[in-house]
């Protein structure tokens, strides 16, 4: 089999070997989702059979429904991380902050940055970044599989969930011929796609619907129907009995809309707001208009935080950097024909 990534085969064989006799702690953003978890719970179970000290450390709780991925995998909040001296790698974070302040200031210089997205500058002293990857996941199943690495059932099936949820179940333009062939060897080594489905998108509870039902009747158009709209008011979780992490995957609600090329959710929290844009064509570059909000992503994927804002005068200033940017691609288009 050829290498998957020869262009990180070279330094990442030399990177494990400098991990020898470290105490390693592999470190993932705020709100956790299946790649990032996926990625760090098999970052630690591979190191683990290479005899390195390592733990898994979060600023958030592991998501009910991603649980499943975590296994028997040490697994700790910031406040439980044992006091000493950790090499810390990073995970499917595009920047340091991502993964909150009190990691930033306890490990400043990072050893490595493991990440897929756009706007990851590489700010570690090791940095395996490709944008063009569906997923961190599928970055360390690549590197696991061209450096001959043990994969136990655990680590493929947290793989497979980080690949299939940031793939969108496979639907997403990430997806490639090399996501399918990475996929196929992970289920040689244990990864249950069955299972996995179960855990991820089969265990609603009655108040996720409900906040589904709420999302959906505050969906708006702008830009001709271009965009479609989504909002979560302050309070949206305690009357429904929900948590933040019950809004993953509302977003593509109002993308999947016939017509509709952004889906937006718009998240009030307090005196703070928190985006998140999703585009059907990379063309579009989401990234770059939340970057204009201090955001960043992918070309279809992009999320923003904001404080001191406000609902009404946060979504009439997105409205218009989309139509600005809807605009662009216009007449870029219009211009090559």
């Amino acid at each position: 089999m050829e290498l998957i990534y020869p262009e990180f085969y070279e330094r990442f064989g030399a990177f494990l070997r400098s991990l020898e006799g470290r105490r390693v702690v592999v470190i993932s953003h705020a709100r956790p989702d299946g790649d990032c978890i996926g990625s760090e719970v098999a970052l630690a179970r591979v190191l683990r059979t290479l005899n390195i000290d390592v733990i898994c450390a979060n600023p958030d709780p592991v998501p009910r429904r991603i649980q499943f991925a975590v296994g028997d995998t040490p697994l700790v909040n910031f406040a439980n991380l044992p006091e000493g001296d950790f090499t810390a790698i990073y995970v499917d974070c595009a920047d340091q902050g991502r993964a909150g302040k009190d990691f930033k200031a306890r490990f400043p210089a990072p050893f490595a940055n493991i990440d897929h997205h756009l706007s990851n500058v590489g700010f570690a002293e090791h940095n395996f970044i490709d944008v063009g990857s569906c997923a961190t996941a599928e970055i360390l199943a690549g590197l696991f599989l061209d450096h001959h690495l043990t994969i136990d059932a655990q680590a493929a099936q947290s793989l497979y969930a980080g690949i299939a949820t940031d793939t969108g179940q496979f639907r997403f333009n990430s997806t490639s011929r090399r996501t399918f062939l990475i996929v196929a060897e992970l289920m040689a080594r244990g990864a249950q796609p069955a299972a996995a489905a179960a855990e991820l998108y089969e265990r609603e509870t009655a108040g996720k619907l409900d906040l589904l039902q709420r999302f959906l009747a505050s969906l708006s158009y702008e830009c001709g129907g271009r965009v479609c709209i989504g909002t979560l008011p302050d309070g949206i979780y305690a009357a429904t009995g929900t948590t933040p992490e019950d809004a993953e995957g509302l977003v593509d609600y109002a993308r999947s809309i016939e017509g509709v090329e952004i889906g937006v959710l718009i998240e009030e929290q307090g005196a703070a707001i928190k985006g998140s844009l999703r585009s059907k064509d990379p063309v579009y570059r989401v990234d770059r208009v939340a970057a204009g909000f201090n955001g960043g992503g992918h070309a279809c994927a992009a999320g923003l935080n904001l404080k001191n804002v406000s609902m009404a005068d946060f979504k009439a200033r997105l409205v218009t950097a989309l139509a600005e940017q809807i605009a662009a691609v216009d007449a870029l288009k219009q211009s090559a024909t």
